[in-house]
Order: structure tokens, then C-alpha cells, then sequence
């Protein structure tokens, strides 16, 4: 797929210069940073030294006050409280959190996780009843209900309070729940927009444990949970989420707890673990009990205080993530097969595809892998309890939330985020839907949307690289959206010393006239390039910088993003 590359634009030279100066960083460096809004010292201090003591008061939320004291209530009445959490990791890891923290000094306290299948996304009536049911007084849920109106009130009918902690964007009406933490409220004026589900169940926590008296410092054992779902939610990596992820990573690193270990012993991830290998390596093994089966056992393998029995839990998520891996790559292959076939008939400027039989779990994962191949906001529906139901998927830049929005005529339920969102539909609206949906997106695409972007932040000269400037650029980690990994350009270089490593790939060293550094570059998955390039024929090439290690021997590479001939 060939990349748009857009190059940052030069920071304001003034503000450049006196970062530079007041950090003492090279100006490559300070420009980066000053792109990023970091241009002063104070900025830079709060940028490369996270602190805890900068998160902000949890009662600046809206409602905090009052679930705070009902929660109290309820553990002064010995009431059975029910923590409750979607199915995904976002949700696992909150209720992980919840539940964890609140068994700590009370035991009164019971999780449930709604089944995919049965009871679909979000609050659900049948956790509702089996709340009542059982004699619990209060339910807490986690990165969901947001837009639970009618659950909230049978709730509310049936003798059951709620407590919601959510982050996704409201409706117009705000559940009659007895506190609803969502920093996306508009009458909400907590400083910070963008936490995660279990961000919000982070704050909560806080907050009880500022009003308790608590041993505030007791709570960064939950701070591996915070990187993992703040990562594999793919919520922005800045103000309060780069702390807790700073902190997260920290903690998984140095001192997991025993069901991210057996994950991480599964993954074989040993040292300097970082947000991308969550996303690839530990996220998809959470999501895989509640893609295929059900999500309770994630929540059992995170919340495990033995190692043995973390173990033993990791290798039965293990097999199901296998599975899911299997379902993933064969409804690909029948998905990518039909746009094919529709694109021979018709050009499409997004993707709506229904299949009855498709496995619900994975139908997000496939999405996905479609916009890998065909670049275009993509939803992908299947059949689930009589309706047609699916998972969508944006572009860069493309509000695919928005898009849905103005086909909810046609929809019995959807909610999400500007790049990722679920949605109900009857099955007789699919074609319609195919569509309005089409119509919508092809009134809003742009030309920025109709090819993937590759945003550079800036052209260096070979003799620029080199490990002064690494180790300040590693230091700007974790990256993340919001925070990416810097990309870097050089321009009109060639190749001296080039090898294929395993039919796929290239390693080569770059030369550019004038420039006494010649550095490695690792090209994955560009071989077919390898007669151009071994021709000594110029050409512009984008990467990231990385340090190598190999026989106790460190040195610096560049991963190549893309390369683009004159």
C-alpha cells in the first residue's frame, strides 16, 4: 500500500531555539517536542519525568462525591456489591481493578461479565436480573453504560442501585443512575477527556481511597492493569494516560502481577516491554476469552495471586487465542475475497460486508486486516441472537462514529469512538444500511482519507544519528497515539552492502553524500525493492530509530517505514 508522506511542519524557530537552549537538546529534538505542545521547561520537566503527584483531584469529576459515599453506604450495610465490566480488555482490566481493589477489605463483592453472544455489548437485561436476583444492592460498571437508559431504570425498579464508570460519548440523555462518571459528560469539568474505561475506575478508586484515608501509595499495584488497557484501547498517550502508562510499563517490567507474567512467559516478552508489544502480544490473549468464549476467565487470570495458577489459567487462554487466530485468518480471507468481487462490479468508497455464519469475536480483528489491504472505512457484520451485528473501523482521520450516526435510522443500537465502533441492525436493514452508509462516507471522504498517511517529523542528515540523540528520543516513551514513536526522513541516499533475510525482508547500509555515518537499516517485508535498490539508485527513505543488541553488542538501526524512488 503506498503512504502519503506528510512531513511535520518546522516548529516557530523563536520557540525551537529557546527549548533547545533551556534543555540543552539538539534543535531535530526541540522541534519534536515543540510540535507536541512541550515548549518550555516546565513542559519538558512534566514530559520526560511523569509524576503521580501531577494526576489530577478524581473529585473534579462530575458525580465522584456521590459515588464515593454510596459505595461507602453499601460497605456500612454489608450490601452485596456487583462489579461489572464489558468483555473486552478495556473492561477486563477494569473489572480486574475494581474487583481487586475492593476485595482487598471487603468481601461482599461478586463480578459478573456479560456473554458476548448472549447478552451482547454493554449492560445487559439478564445481569440486571441476576443482580437482583442474588441481593445485590449496588452494581459499579465499568467501560460501559453510558447510554443504558432503559437497564439503568429496570435497575432502579428492581431494587438494584448503579454506580456507572464509562468513557465513551454520551447521548443526549445521562442514564438516572445514582453517580455517572464520564469525563465525556458535557456538564463534566474534569480537566482530562481521554481516559480509559479503566482510567475512570482508577479515579474512583483515588477517590475512595483520599476519602477512606487510605495508603494512596497501595494503588500503583493497579498501574499494570492502566498500561494495559490504556494501550490495547488505543486511547491518546498523553497527560494523565502517559503517567499511568509510564508507571504501568514500569510495574510490568519490574514487578507484574502473576496473570500478566503467565502472559507475558506465553508471549515469551522478557525485558523492556513496551506499548506496542501489549497491543500485538498481550491485548489479543486477554480479548481471545471473550472473543471466542467467555471473558470471566481473562478476569480470573488478571485478578490470580499465584504464579502457578496463572500459569495454568494463561496456557487455557492460550488455546483459545490460537483458535482465534485461526477464525481470524480464514473470515479474512473470505471477507477480502468479496471486496474483490464487489469493487469488479462497483468502486466503493467504504466497506459494509454481512456474512451470517462469521465467528462475532473476531469480526473487529477482520475489519481491521480489510483496511490493511483496502484502504476505506470498513464495518463487518454476522448474525448474533437474530440481528445483524458488527464491529467498524476507520482511516486515519475519518470519523467513522459520526458516519454511523447519520444512519441511525436503520440501527437498533450503536456506540464507539472516532476510528472504532459497534453497532445492531435488523437483519432486513443490511442492505439498506450498505447503502446510506456508503452514500454518508462518500460525502465526507476526503483525499487525506483515501490513502494511510505516513507523518514524519522531520529530515535528518546521516551524521545526525548517532546516541546522544537516541537515548533523549528513547526517553520520550511511551508512544502511543498522541505521543507516536518519531519518524525521521533522509533524502537522497543509497545502498552499500544489501542482503535478503528470509525471502521477505532486507538489511542494508544507507550512504548519503557528505555524511561520514553509514547507518544499518532493518526493512521488513521489503525485498521486492532489492533490485532498485542494489542498483545505487537514490531515493528518499522514512524510519524509526531503534537500538539493536546482538551478542551483547548495541548499536543503532533504523526501521524502515517506506522508501520512495526520485
Amino acid at each position: 500500500m503506498e503512504y502519503r508522506w506528510k512531513v511535520k511542519q518546522q516548529a516557530d524557530e523563536d520557540s525551537v531555539s529557546a527549548l533547545s537552549k533551556e534543555i540543552n537538546v539538539n534543535p531535530a529534538l526541540a522541534n519534536i517536542l515543540v510540535n507536541r505542545g512541550v515548549d518550555n521547561f516546565q513542559k519538558a520537566k512534566d514530559y520526560f519525568r511523569p509524576d503521580l503527584d501531577k494526576l489530577h483531584d478524581p473529585f473534579l469529576m462530575k458525580d465522584m462525591d456521590k459515588a464515593v459515599d454510596r459505595i461507602l453506604c453499601a460497605i456500612t450495610a454489608q450490601e452485596k456489591i456487583l462489579v461489572y465490566g464489558d468483555y473486552d480488555v478495556d473492561g477486563t482490566t477494569s473489572v480486574a481493578l475494581m474487583y481487586g481493589f475492593l476485595k482487598e477489605f471487603y468481601d461482599h463483592v461478586s463480578f459478573y461479565i456479560p456473554d458476548r453472544y448472549k447478552e451482547g455489548y454493554g449492560i445487559s437485561e439478564k445481569g440486571v436480573r441476576f443482580a437482583a436476583e442474588n441481593n445485590f444492592g449496588l452494581i459499579i460498571s465499568l467501560d460501559c453504560g453510558i447510554k443504558a437508559l432503559e437497564k439503568v431504570q429496570l435497575a432502579s425498579e428492581l431494587g438494584v442501585d448503579f454506580i456507572i464508570c464509562d468513557h465513551h460519548t454520551p447521548g443526549e440523555e445521562i442514564p438516572k443512575a445514582v453517580a455517572v462518571l464520564d469525563p465525556k459528560r458535557k456538564d463534566c469539568d474534569y480537566p482530562y477527556k481521554e481516559l480509559s474505561g479503566c482510567g475512570v475506575g482508577f479515579k474512583l478508586i483515588q477517590a475512595f481511597s483520599m476519602r477512606t484515608g487510605r495508603d494512596m501509595a497501595a494503588l500503583n499495584t493497579f498501574m499494570d492493569l492502566l498500561a494495559v488497557s490504556i494501550a490495547a484501547d488505543i486511547v491518546p498517550i498523553t497527560g494523565e494516560n502517559r503517567v499511568m502508562a509510564f508507571y504501568g510499563l514500569e510495574r510490568i517490567n519490574n514487578n507484574p502481577r502473576p496473570g500478566l507474567k503467565a502472559l507475558m512467559l506465553r508471549s515469551r516478552l522478557v525485558k523492556d516491554i513496551d506499548i506496542t508489544d501489549i497491543v500485538f502480544k498481550i491485548g489479543p490473549r486477554i480479548n481471545a476469552s471473550g472473543r471466542l468464549e467467555h471473558a470471566k476467565a481473562s478476569v480470573q487470570l488478571l485478578i490470580s495471586k499465584d504464579l502457578s495458577d496463572a500459569v495454568r489459567r494463561g496456557e487455557l487462554v492460550e488455546e483459545v487465542n490460537a483458535s482465534r487466530k485461526n477464525f481470524d485468518e480464514n473470515i479474512t480471507k473470505e471477507a477480502i475475497q468479496m471486496i474483490i468481487e464487489r469493487n469488479a462490479i462497483q468502486p466503493y468508497k467504504s466497506t459494509v460486508l454481512f456474512k451470517q455464519d462469521w465467528h462475532k469475536g473476531v469480526i473487529g480483528i477482520v475489519a481491521s486486516r480489510c483496511i490493511e489491504q483496502f484502504y476505506r472505512p470498513t464495518i463487518i457484520l454476522t448474525e448474533s441472537n437474530n440481528k445483524a451485528t458488527g464491529s467498524a473501523r476507520s482511516v486515519f482521520d475519518f470519523d467513522i462514529y459520526e458516519a454511523i450516526s447519520e444512519c441511525s435510522d436503520l440501527l437498533e443500537q450503536f456506540g464507539g469512538h472516532k476510528y472504532a465502533a459497534g453497532l445492531t441492525l435488523s437483519v432486513d436493514n443490511v442492505v439498506a444500511f450498505q447503502e446510506k452508509f456508503e452514500k454518508v462516507v462518500s460525502e465526507r471522504l476526503l483525499d487525506i482519507h483515501t490513502r494511510p498517511v505516513l507523518e514524519i517529523d522531520d529530515e535528518l542528515l546521516l551524521d545526525q544519528i548517532n546516541y546522544k540523540f537516541y537515548n533523549i528520543l528513547k526517553q520520550m516513551a511511551p508512544f502511543g497515539p498522541g505521543n507516536p514513536e518519531p519518524i525521521f526522513c533522509s533524502n537522497q541516499v543509497y545502498v552499500d552492502n544489501i542482503k535478503i533475510l528470509k525471502d521477505k525482508h532486507l538489511k542494508f547500509d544507507i550512504v548519503q553524500d557528505g555524511q561520514v555515518t553509514r547507518p544499518t537499516c532493518i526493512a521488513f517485508g521489503f525485498a521486492e525493492y532489492y533490485d532498485m535498490l542494489n542498483s545505487k539508485m537514490r531515493f528518499n527513505i522514512a524510519y524509526e530509530i531503534r537500538e539493536n543488541t546482538f551478542r551483547n553488542t548495541s548499536s543503532l538501526q533504523l526501521y524502515v517505514k517506506d522508501i520512495k524512488f526520485d
